[in-house]
């Protein structure tokens, strides 16, 4: 398991006050993540975001900055605005630095269609950032 899938398994394990996940596999925790075309068509993107379906999109960004830190040494925090209609921003800051910014649509039906394009869009946006924490790094330090 790469570390940015470990990262992810240890963000939702980090937030699970009851410890339910403690025993639960890796491949377990990840599979919400697989979302196929056809499952997404089914999903309705009229109403409410489900608050699990938040979480992982919470937990995917957390993994993201958890990653930036340590490749950089550098503290992240991880904002995500999102509308009752699945619209909004995930953005992840090094202080005054803006290291990822993700416009979110259509939340209710986040996923990918497999774990690697899960591991390539993670890795995408971490090398992304770490580039930009390198390039700046002064004011990640501010």
């Amino acid at each position: 398991m790469t570390p940015f899938l470990k990262a992810i398994t240890q963000q939702i394990r980090a937030n699970d006050p009851y410890g339910t996940y403690r025993n639960w596999s890796d491949e377990l925790l990840l599979k919400p993540y697989v979302v196929s075309k056809a499952q997404k068509r089914e999903i309705s993107v009229e109403g409410e975001v489900d608050p699990i379906t938040k979480g992982r999109i919470l937990a995917f960004y957390r993994a993201i900055a958890h990653r930036i830190e340590e490749e950089t040494g550098l503290l992240c925090q991880v904002v995500i605005d999102l509308s009752h209609e699945g619209f909004g921003w995930a953005l992840v800051f090094s202080s005054r630095l803006l290291v990822v910014s993700r416009t979110l649509r259509d939340a209710q039906r986040f996923g990918f269609d497999s774990l690697e394009k899960l591991e390539i869009e993670g890795d995408k946006l971490i090398q992304t950032a770490i580039g930009l924490a390198n390039r700046f790094p002064e004011v990640g330090k501010l």
